[in-house]
């Protein structure tokens, strides 16, 4: 199979929202997505954007897209790409373009000098974790992810 990633334009939008939208429903979230056209065109290509996504194209079709950001670890003293979110559709799944974005994403990793790769992934998808194990990557499960949103971190920051 011949795939093509380039990089999202502004024109992309509707398609990365029906790619999160398909995402959230695959993770059984659908609820929780809020994003709209204009807020993704946005926070993706406004002034100021702290990301950056990617499609991936069989025969000029966009098939998935990949969103990442920029962290930062004090202790390499260089900043790490964080992949938040990568989705290829069911039809083109097993095709080999899930690893061909996740290769795009590491080398754009290293273009810019960065000392790491990461991503989360949901501990009941066992297809994206044997990927993720045969390219390379090592859970971190010392670790527990935190998050505050919504009215939780409203109050906090209130002082509640």
């Amino acid at each position: 199979m011949s795939f093509v990633i380039r990089a999202a334009v502004p024109a992309d939008v509707p398609v990365i929202l029906r790619f999160i939208t398909d995402l959230a429903i695959y993770e059984k979230a659908e609820h929780e997505v809020k994003a709209t056209v204009e807020s993704l065109e946005a926070t993706l290509f406004g002034a100021g954007s702290v990301t950056e996504a990617a499609i991936l194209e069989h025969d000029g079709v966009a098939i998935g897209f990949a969103v990442w950001f920029y962290t930062y670890s004090t202790w390499l003293a260089r900043n790490g790409l964080y992949l938040e979110d990568l989705y290829i559709d069911p039809a083109h799944r097993g095709s080999g373009g899930g690893k061909l974005m996740m290769r795009y994403l590491a080398k754009r990793a290293l273009e810019k000098g960065c000392g790491r790769f990461e991503w989360s992934v949901l501990d009941w998808n066992a297809p994206a974790i044997r990927v993720y194990d045969q390219i390379g990557g090592e859970p971190q499960t010392e670790w527990i992810r935190y998050r505050l949103s919504g009215d939780k971190l409203q109050r906090f920051a209130a002082g509640e």
